[in-house]
């Protein structure tokens, strides 16, 4: 029976299994009505998955579903919809050339005889926007809103459907700090005046900050709930992992040298096709020895500062200017070249651009390295010496589950990324250039990472840090460059400016 004190969701005993793989294990959640709860775990702890079956995109193989006092089994990805479950995914799921309002309306619009009533969804867009604070140019095209009104188009699209149980994924993964806070009031807001909102994050600071309550996954299970307000972020991290993990990585001065790892001079990038500068007159030097910070959103020129680093011969990347990497002038060698100087390489999509995802860890771990003298002889690869370095780097990298013939695929997105590390370790880079090392892993790895960054600093390496992250910016960097609209608009030293400061230069103020 439905009763206003029945909890907006119930899971009971929701149990998962993808093969041999145990996703949840008999996970029990309650959320309230009218609460932000946030939902946070290490990667593969079960959350996510959890999540996909609120909202019907997987089935349970165990377990009940209970929404507003009344059980549910999903038959179509339609019926928490009308149900009034929404969702908003990490990567937004609209029509750039299309306005705001048609991206609302799309799959809803208002009208009779298959004609469109633009004027009612306009009039009971601008109420509902007008009543949570979510103002939108409904005109506009969403590829010319930036990315913090984009996700108020994703956010009045639930709401438009009569959405009042949201559920957001990483939804702060592209925004500057003032777009986030701005996001957290109005969603504030939004539960102020009834809705459930239940925020999947990996970002501890935002969950003290801004939820009522807080469920923590691992392994799969439920390891723990209470109020946000009677935790911090230590217990929760501690909780997640399962063992004392350090939030901050301890970060000495730099004690670089004057030799240049990297120097960028005057450096222009188009996409071929376009005649619109990505990149315009960018200069910077990072000096083996210390990590050099480049901070801004998503999408301010970043993809292409990293391709006329790396692949600057490939004709999809038409630039002007100067790039020496150790002192030599590289500016039209191709990838391999460029790497055989010492250029170690995390890059931002680890899925396409670093793994063999069908493949074994032991053959993803060579991948590169296969034409040095330790894994190659007149053309044969040594694959005792292979499987010996994997096994190593398991153990040294603490890469889990320690199986090196099982595919990568198979593992979480947090040891992907530990293996690629080991990979580009092996290489004993003299330049490490490192793009979203920690995106999309849990806070243990993120620790792991962190740290290994630091040791090829002191190590003498120079590291080119390209994060969105500005805490992983603030604690590791030591000097900062904030890339905004493919132009570097501001440099501070490490101590120099405050977060606000630089997400004020993130966002163009």
């Amino acid at each position: 029976m439905t009763t206003s004190t029945s909890p907006a969701v119930e899971l009971r005993g929701l149990t998962k299994r993808f093969g041999g793989v145990l996703a949840n294990d008999a996970v029990t959640l309650r959320v309230q009505r009218g609460v932000l709860h946030g939902i946070v775990g290490e990667n593969g702890a079960g959350k996510s998955t959890a999540m996909k079956m609120l909202y019907g995109i997987y089935q349970p193989d165990a377990g009940e579903i209970w929404v507003k006092g009344e059980k549910k089994r999903w038959r179509s990805p339609s019926d928490p919809i009308a149900c009034g479950i929404g969702m908003v995914h990490q990567h937004f799921m609209l029509a750039g050339p299309d306005t705001a309002l048609d991206n609302i309306i799309v799959g809803v619009e208002p009208g009779r005889f298959g004609l469109v009533n633009r004027r009612h969804a306009r009039r009971r867009l601008q109420a509902v926007a007008e009543q949570y604070g979510l103002e939108v140019d409904l005109d506009k095209k969403v590829e010319e809103l930036p990315v913090g009104v984009q996700q108020r188009v994703e956010i009045l699209k639930l709401l438009f459907r009569e959405a009042d149980i949201l559920i957001l994924d990483e939804p702060t993964a592209v925004l500057t700090p003032q777009e986030t806070t701005a996001l957290f009031r109005n969603l504030r807001r939004l539960r102020d005046q009834g809705k459930t909102i239940l925020l999947i994050t990996h970002k501890l600071k935002e969950v003290i900050d801004f939820t009522d309550r807080v469920t923590v996954f691992r392994a799969g299970k439920v390891a723990g709930e209470c109020e946000t307000a009677k935790t911090n972020p230590q217990e929760l991290a501690d909780l997640m992992v399962g063992r004392i993990v350090s939030l901050r990585v301890d970060v000495a001065p730099a004690r670089h040298s004057k030799e240049q790892a990297l120097e960028v001079a005057g450096l222009f990038v188009r996409r071929e096709g376009s005649q619109q500068n990505r990149l315009a007159d960018v200069n910077f030097q990072v000096q083996r020895g210390e990590i050099v910070g480049i901070a801004g959103v998503e999408g301010n020129g970043q993809t292409e500062l990293l391709q006329a680093l790396l692949h600057p011969a490939e004709p999809a990347c038409r630039h002007a200017g100067t790039v020496k990497v150790l002192e030599q002038d590289v500016s039209n060698w191709r990838s391999r070249e460029i790497r055989a100087l010492g250029v170690g390489l995390i890059p931002e999509d680890r899925h396409s651009e670093a793994l063999l995802l069908d493949r074994p860890l032991m053959e993803n771990f060579v991948l590169g390295l296969q034409r040095q003298p330790a894994f190659a002889s007149r053309g044969w690869l040594r694959m005792n010496n292979i499987s010996q370095a994997a096994a190593r780097a398991v153990t040294d990298y603490d890469v889990r589950p320690p199986d090196p013939a099982l595919p990568i695929a198979s593992f979480s997105g947090g040891n992907q990324q530990k293996l690629i590390i080991a990979r580009e370790f092996e290489r004993q880079p003299k330049i490490l250039i490192a793009a979203q090392p920690t995106r999309g892993v849990d806070v243990g790895a993120i620790e792991f990472i962190h740290r290994r960054l630091v040791r090829a600093r002191d190590g003498g390496a120079g590291v080119l840090l390209v994060s969105t992250e500005l805490d992983e910016i603030l604690t590791l960097a030591d000097r900062i460059l904030v890339l905004y609209e493919g132009r570097i608009v501001a440099q501070f030293s490490r101590g120099e400016a405050t977060e606000a400061q630089i997400g004020l230069k993130m966002g163009g103020g």
